[in-house]
């Protein structure tokens, strides 16, 4: 069987009637892509034939309906979806995240949502884990891709096994069929086997840097959750060698689990369960390292040169993503610049560049302020004055108004990615910020072990247990 039917229109750089269109990856990019090309496309009574390439089935728990991801969006996406008609449905999110607690070697620190709105969520990107009985709630990739099938897209639910060119458009190949399309663009990610197809189709080292992460799901009672964690999203910094950071995302019965670092191995993972700040946070509750469901998936961490050719374009993380924290804002913001390009000017290499390029750029230079940040905070775990110093402001800064909370309005920026790299890096310079840091870390120095004052005391053990 032949996908195709009907040829589409040679030598047209313009989408026009009957022009066909391939969406590899039915996740945030490629469902989000879809979605906003044919409600541009309806919206000029234009007929587009949309095909969407996803073999997973986000119905189902377990890695077949898994997008391998910590599931929390920040609240740039809930605001940008919200503006663009797609209100993420109650079914969808887990719990709503009020705060985060800073947790380190040194102690711990609870830091409030500055604004006061709930408008953090996390939520799974399938169905949950796997191990349930029944589908229990509906995952946000779900979500999307119907939003785009709502409109018209087809859910193709079979892997794109290769990629050609014949006659200058590009041909998708899926289950032993082909099918040509005047556009195809990949939101594949990079757990996919994509990457070296692209190379076939114009796209010179189509695969970005990548680093491993570790995430699993351990079973909790939806009560221990709501007594011991709360609404509070924990992020660790802890000096064991080779993990970068980690964090404990509650959700409604599950605590997800975070790790992020070099060569991640069985070593590392027990000395994070291990430590006294997650012990802390876990108490007795009953744990089990790999819980009932754990992978070891790549997180992109550079980006693809030239994320575009003649008729296809890299979406979400497979071309760019946000360094460590908000990859579906990416998606977002990726994906409608793909397909603005796309309806406004055409599918030409040429077009691209002028015109999706620019919001692409700006993404992967962001990354650059990010890398600085995050350096910057790992640094601190070695030296002990400074974090003390750090947790003693942020401590402090909690019983402050909120427009007076630099220091603790920085880490959430960086913690949410609710703000460009760019701008947190500029406040964190900020001589109202750093003032109070440096005085709180040479007391901090001088007093050794002491804690600063009693109030700082009570501030950074609040959360402990």
């Amino acid at each position: 069987m032949i996908i195709s039917r009907s040829p589409p229109r040679r030598g047209s750089s313009v989408l026009d009637d009957g022009s066909r269109v391939a969406v590899i990856g039915g996740g945030p990019a490629g469902s989000l892509c879809a979605y906003f090309l044919l409600r541009a496309a309806h919206a000029r009574g234009l007929d587009l034939h949309l095909d969407i390439y996803e073999p997973r089935d986000f119905t189902l728990p377990g890695p077949i309906g898994c997008n391998m991801c910590g599931g929390v969006v920040s609240e740039f996406l809930v605001d940008a979806l919200a503006a663009e008609g797609i209100t993420i449905p109650q079914s969808v999110v887990q719990r709503p995240i009020t705060s985060y607690i800073f947790a380190t070697d040194e102690g711990s620190v609870r830091i409030k949502m500055p604004t006061g709105d709930r408008r953090i969520a996390a939520l799974h990107r399938g169905a949950g884990p796997r191990g349930l009985i029944g589908v229990q709630w509906t995952g946000l990739d779900g979500y999307l891709l119907d939003r785009a099938v709502g409109l018209g897209a087809r859910r193709i639910a079979r892997r794109v096994d290769g990629l050609d060119r014949v006659a200058g458009l590009p041909v998708v190949r899926a289950g032993g069929d082909a099918a040509a399309y005047d556009l195809v663009v990949s939101a594949a990610g990079v757990n996919t086997a994509i990457g070296p197809l692209l190379g076939r189709v114009g796209l010179s080292a189509p695969r970005p840097r990548v680093t491993r992460a570790y995430i699993t799901e351990l079973p909790i009672d939806s009560s221990e959750i709501a007594a011991r964690i709360g609404d509070a999203m924990h992020i660790f910094l802890l000096r064991i060698p080779r993990l970068e950071f980690a964090a404990i995302i509650p959700k409604r019965d599950v605590l997800t689990v975070c790790l992020l670092g070099r060569n991640i191995d069985q070593e590392m993972i027990k000395a994070f369960f291990e430590s006294p700040p997650v012990r802390r946070c876990l108490g007795s509750t009953p744990r089990m390292p790999e819980g009932i469901c754990h992978c070891a998936p790549f997180i992109n961490i550079g980006a693809v040169r030239q994320p575009f050719a003649d008729r296809i374009v890299l979406v979400g993380d497979c071309g760019v993503t946000r360094l460590y924290k908000d990859g579906v804002g990416a998606a977002y913001r990726t994906a409608k610049a793909a397909a603005a390009t796309v309806l406004h000017w055409g599918v030409s290499e040429a077009d691209f560049r002028a015109h999706y390029w620019p919001t692409y750029r700006s993404i992967a230079r962001d990354n650059q302020f990010g890398r600085l940040l995050f350096f910057g905070v790992r640094e601190f775990r070695t030296l002990r004055p400074w974090l003390r110093g750090l947790l003693s402001v942020v401590a402090k800064e909690q019983a402050a108004s909120r427009h007076e909370r630099r220091m603790s309005r920085v880490l959430w920026d960086m913690f949410t990615g609710s703000a460009e790299y760019r701008d947190i890096f500029a406040r964190a310079l900020d001589p109202r910020l750093l003032g109070p840091f440096i005085w709180d870390s040479v007391r901090s120095a001088v007093h050794g072990d002491q804690r600063l004052d009693a109030d700082v005391r009570r501030a950074a053990g609040e959360d402990r247990h």
